[in-house]
């Protein structure tokens, strides 16, 4: 349980610095930026907003509520994975997509922690 919880609150840290990486490095005006303090938190209350069920989850050793779980961070490593090219449209993108890259790799290990720890456990009578 332990594991699971570090691993996705892991996540949720290498998102919310994703997303002031890309407020600093912000080509117009139409995104998020530092110059709107407001949008920023609205953004990073959003992002953990998102976060809740995978937390919640991971308290919970069921097989139903693991299998949930692991999809629900299937989609997290996908928009991961979707930073790392759009990294390369932003001026200055190289440390997004570094940070990309590091939330994909936790983001993957955090599925596969949330679907194998746990599995064999034998129930004794």
């Amino acid at each position: 349980m332990l594991k699971r919880f570090c691993l996705v609150f892991l996540t949720l840290m290498m998102s919310i610095a994703v997303v002031l990486v890309a407020a600093k490095d912000s080509p117009g005006d139409n995104v998020i930026s530092f110059d709107q303090p407001i949008l920023l938190v609205i953004s990073i209350g959003i992002v953990v907003f998102l976060f809740i069920p995978p937390l919640a989850m991971s308290f919970f050793g069921h097989r139903v509520v693991r299998i949930i779980s692991g999809v629900y961070q299937c989609f997290i490593v996908l928009t991961f994975l979707g930073l790392i090219p759009i990294g390369f449209l932003i001026p200055n993108g190289a440390l997004t997509i570094l940070v990309s890259i590091a939330g994909t790799l936790v983001s993957i290990a955090s599925v596969v922690v949330t679907l194998l720890i746990g599995r064999n456990k034998k129930v004794q009578s």
